[in-house]
């Protein structure tokens, strides 16, 4: 077990014996790269930070119910994809028009491949969020946090077979989506 899980779990535990400071630590450790799974998974910043904080709240709602022999991680990503996926059923029956985000800042010294590697970041954001969500779910978990397929299989609720199949199917989508970028 790593150290970072065993302070997840000490603090859980501490958390579950009334040490609501113990949250703190976990909120700590966790908020970027949940935020980041929840923007990649949603394609929205504010959102994912709205649901980080939703997720932080359940794990405090549900304290008393994390295993021990459980990994905090998985149970973790189990809450925020609930609520990520209740959040994009809810936006599919309540559609907005999407607000454009702000340019990013050059960071390269040559603009013409700053701008195309601006482009192709673009590109691969937009391809991913338009995959189907259990697909982009599984992919954002595999590729971005790391996980692997027996504890995306326990975060989303399937088998690890059907991970496989859902990571594959991801993989194919982008790759026909994304075929010009994958020749320059």
């Amino acid at each position: 077990m790593s150290e970072s899980e065993q302070n997840d779990r000490e603090a859980m535990a501490l958390l579950a014996g009334g040490d609501d400071l113990a949250l703190n630590a976990i909120m700590d450790r966790w908020k970027r790269r949940l935020v980041s799974y929840l923007c990649r998974f949603t394609g929205n910043e504010a959102t994912a930070l709205e649901l980080a904080e939703e997720t932080f709240v359940r794990v405090y709602q549900g304290r008393g119910k994390f295993r021990a022999g459980g990994l905090f991680s998985t149970w973790l990503f189990g809450i925020a994809a609930n609520l990520a996926r209740n959040h994009l059923r809810w936006q599919s029956r309540h559609p907005t028009a999407p607000i454009e985000e702000a340019d990013t800042v050059a960071t390269e010294e040559d603009p013409l491949k700053d701008a195309e590697s601006r482009e192709r970041e673009q590109a691969v954001k937009i391809a991913i969020t338009a995959l189907p969500p259990d697909l982009r779910e599984a992919l954002i978990l595999s590729e971005y946090e790391r996980l692997a397929q027996a504890e995306i299989a326990s975060v989303v609720g399937c088998s690890v077979k059907a991970v496989e199949r859902r990571l594959s199917r991801a993989r194919e989508i982008l790759r026909r989506e994304l075929s010009h970028y994958l020749h320059d």
